[in-house]
């Protein structure tokens, strides 16, 4: 199945095949989700399946809108394929742009739309296995430090989310 993403080309927005937005760099949209719970972040490991970033630590959610589809619709839509989590109230947290090398010659260019959903560490979570291998919670000092500690272990977007965008992220 080719899923064609929101990206722009020649100056335009227009829908191009996932994978080829990568392999060019080509600047596209995105969302990202950062689920909270008191001062705790979830995580999310990638599944060894992906094909970049594998097995790294991740923000709770992220993905690309499909053309047309509107990006909160899909933030929602994505947390319960990835998470199995539905029914949190998405607050929006503007809009991000980042361009990251990913690996294997593939390149993000965000534009990503930024939601922050509040919830209990008892939520009701089904982690699809060809998109999560696993999940925890963990305090943004804490996730700073492994950040620090173990750099390759994350990716570089949530680098990039934690050392630029944090206050627009969290601090409401």
């Amino acid at each position: 199945m080719t899923i064609m993403i929101p990206a722009w080309q020649d100056g335009a927005l227009q829908p191009v095949e996932k994978l080829m937005a990568h392999q060019l760099g080509l600047k596209h949209r995105a969302v990202s989700i950062f689920v909270m719970a008191e001062d705790h972040i979830l995580i999310q490991q990638r599944a060894l399946s992906k094909y970049h970033t594998p097995g790294m630590w991740a923000n709770s959610c992220c993905t690309h809108p499909n053309w047309a589809e509107d990006p909160l619709i899909c933030a929602r839509r994505r947390l319960d394929e990835e998470l199995g989590m539905t029914g949190l109230d998405l607050a929006p947290r503007g809009e991000v742009e980042y361009r990251a090398e990913v690996g294997n010659g593939l390149i993000e260019h965000e534009v990503v739309q930024v939601y922050v959903a509040q919830t209990s560490f008892s939520v009701s979570m089904a982690l699809n296995p060809s998109e999560v291998q696993a999940v925890k919670w963990v305090t943004r000092q804490d996730l700073r430090q492994e950040l620090d500690r173990t750099p390759t272990s994350f990716t570089p977007w949530l680098h990039i989310y934690m050392t630029q965008h944090s206050d627009l992220i969290f601090d409401t």
